[in-house]
């Protein structure tokens, strides 16, 4: 195990200054320095990035994917295949999101349609890739040496569930096989996005800029503190802990591209100012049944910071590192929402037995009990979801702006939100420590080299974001601004539309949504009557509307920022959900790049009444249009 520091991250008192001065960060948001002057904007109305470097490492690409996320990967292995010469850039040290860097790596796949085998050939291959990867496993661990995922899944949340590092790896696998297709692709994790540059029109994006960050210790370990690195990972300029090299990505010469945003928060939207929605909608906007009384920007679904524990005796030495934290919130305050909900620990239908990662004896997950050596992925809403606004996560197009991000991209997103929730997980890893273990059961919280998530505090790289900003669609489907809405989900509500005329994908689930809250329990605006179990929500069909935005003709949405609302998005965000939009994107992307296409842009293929030759085309790349 790493020492104690290592665990801490941050200190107590860094936090305590942090909530003086109203819980707000003094490098990324714009309240303790002051609002920054008016950003540029180019003669095309969209906004400068200043400055820009003068030395560059220019990578030529037909398609951008923005992002390394679960969506994008399938973008990008589509692309790829597709035989567009593709280019991807993920911020995270992990490719996949999800199933790998967010700590998410259980896959949640709706019953219906695994025992209907309901999935795209796609999808099925990637899970086939993901249960041959080894998992290495602690020097303490009973089998020893580093087994498949095959031989260690049972869980209960689905049919499939594995260590995030194998998730990182069958994501690096995946695109090594479709690069085959398209040799001169390239990608590159540890590699922030910036910003871009748009035609005199602003209509198309004409280059993407990121950087790419080395460390400068050959034994680089991410802290699992974003709230710590987030300056590190996205600041132009080398730092104590990394080099820097800037990133220009461009069409080949002569030819055009098309990028895709596959940030899990909606990044290139956000920068380039698309319309977009953020946070709850109420019913008078949406014209939803069960949306909330009011709009509310802040009101995104929690996001979690994920970790691991394992039946292991480890003498109290993890208990002892958790219990020395300091936090900026009293601890009465994180333990006050901390529920089992009425599921047992260890045995059965259990909380270690949901996301089991690691099963020694692969017993049955629902009447078996953990063996030594288990390890468990927490993910639990009464736990480690953090929803509380104050602040909101996402960064709204004024802060955005008092904080210098359209001239000068830092993530979006704010600091002392991340920070609160990493010491809230940190507290529940506690808490579950302090009131679960037994002479039996034995619990130790993984960090530094033991550490499921690959870091040093234990905690994810980066938290789960079930949510961020999402586009609004152009006019189809009697909506002047597409989004798929409730309505299209449940069987028994009105007004439910067909978008099989345009398919790019199918998808189903619950319609799960992870609640928001101020501190002082003063009204949310959440959409607290709209969750919905599976046998009410029907399979909907993802159209490609769905992934267009305004204003902007060659970008693509290949994730979470699809347009749907609040309410949609707690469908449609799981992994199957989140794969079939990266898919049908990078589909979309590269039929659209080949010298025989009948359009060059996305908004043009259903006017010209080319969405049929597209739809051949996923199918021949193993998408699957209908339920």
């Amino acid at each position: 195990m790493f020492a104690f520091g290592a665990l801490v991250g941050l200190t107590a008192s860094d936090s305590a200054s942090e909530v003086s001065q109203g819980g707000n960060n003094t490098h990324l948001e714009p309240v303790v320095r002051g609002a920054r002057l008016p950003q540029p904007l180019a003669l095309n109305g969209r906004p400068q990035l200043n400055p820009i470097p003068a030395t560059v490492d220019v990578w030529e690409c037909q398609v951008v994917v923005v992002g390394g996320s679960l969506g994008g990967i399938a973008a990008a292995a589509h692309a790829m295949a597709g035989g567009a010469q593709t280019c991807l850039i993920e911020v995270a040290p992990w490719l996949g999101g999800q199933i790998s860097a967010q700590g998410v790596s259980a896959l949640d796949e709706s019953l219906r349609m695994r025992l209907s085998n309901s999935f795209s050939p796609s999808w099925l291959r990637f899970r086939q890739l993901i249960k041959q990867q080894p998992v290495p496993l602690p020097a303490w661990s009973p089998g020893g040496s580093a087994r498949t995922v095959a031989d260690l899944n049972s869980c209960w949340v689905g049919g499939l569930c594995f260590s995030p590092i194998a998730g990182a790896a069958a994501s690096e696998q995946l695109l090594q096989s479709a690069h085959q297709a398209s040799p001169d692709s390239r990608w590159a994790t540890m590699t922030a996005f910036k910003g871009a540059e748009f035609d005199a029109t602003g209509r198309h994006i004409t280059v993407v800029y990121g950087v790419q960050r080395t460390p400068r210790d050959p034994n680089y370990y991410p802290k699992g503190r974003l709230s710590a690195e987030l300056a590190d990972w996205y600041s132009w300029s080398p730092t104590d802990n990394f080099d820097k090299s800037p990133v220009k990505l461009q069409p080949p010469p002569g030819q055009s591209m098309m990028v895709i945003d596959a940030t899990d928060t909606g990044e290139l939207v956000a920068w380039a100012q698309v319309p977009y929605r953020l946070g709850s909608e109420s019913r008078e906007t949406t014209g939803e049944p069960n949306a909330a009384a009011f709009d509310n920007p802040d009101c995104t679904q929690a996001f979690t910071y994920t970790f691991g524990l394992a039946i292991h005796d480890d003498g109290g030495d993890s208990l002892a590192a958790l219990s020395r934290l300091g936090t900026t919130y009293g601890l009465h305050e994180h333990q006050s929402v901390f529920d089992l909900e009425g599921f047992p620990f260890f045995s059965g239908k259990s909380v270690f037995h949901y996301r089991r990662i690691v099963s020694q004896t692969r017993n049955n997950p629902h009447t078996g009990t953990p063996a030594r050596g288990d390890i468990s992925m927490i993910n639990w809403t009464r736990g480690n979801d953090w929803n509380w606004m104050d602040p909101p996560v996402i960064l709204k197009d004024h802060e955005l702006a008092a904080s210098g991000q359209y001239q000068n991209w830092m993530g979006g997103v704010s600091q002392s939100a991340l920070k609160f929730a990493e010491e809230h997980a940190l507290m529940f890893a506690r808490w579950l420590l302090e009131t679960q273990v037994s002479p039996d059961y034995p619990l130790t919280y993984l960090y530094g080299p033991d550490s499921p998530m690959g870091t040093l505090s234990g905690l994810s790289m980066v938290p789960y974001f079930r949510e961020g900003r999402r586009i609004l669609g152009r006019s189809a489907y009697g909506q002047e601004a597409f989004m798929l809405r409730e309505n299209d989900l449940r069987y028994d509500f009105p007004e439910q539309r067909n978008f099989a005329s345009t398919s790019v994908g199918t998808t189903h689930y619950a319609i799960d949504i992870h609640g928001c809250r101020y501190r002082n329990w003063g009204p949310s605006g959440d959409a607290v009557s709209a969750p919905a179990q599976e046998p009410r929500v029907r399979p909907i069909q993802i159209p490609l509307e769905s992934l267009i935005p305004q204003g902007v003709d060659n970008l693509l949405i290949g994730g979470k920022a699809m347009a749907a609302t609040h309410i949609a998005n707690a469908s449609t965000r799981i992994h199957y959900g989140e794969w079939q939009v990266g898919a049908a994107a990078g589909v979309t992307a590269s039929w659209l790049m080949a010298t025989d296409a009948p359009v060059s842009t996305p908004p043009s293929i259903v006017p010209a009444g080319a969405m049929g030759q597209l739809q051949q085309a996923m199918v021949r790349q193993g998408l699957r249009l209908s339920f």
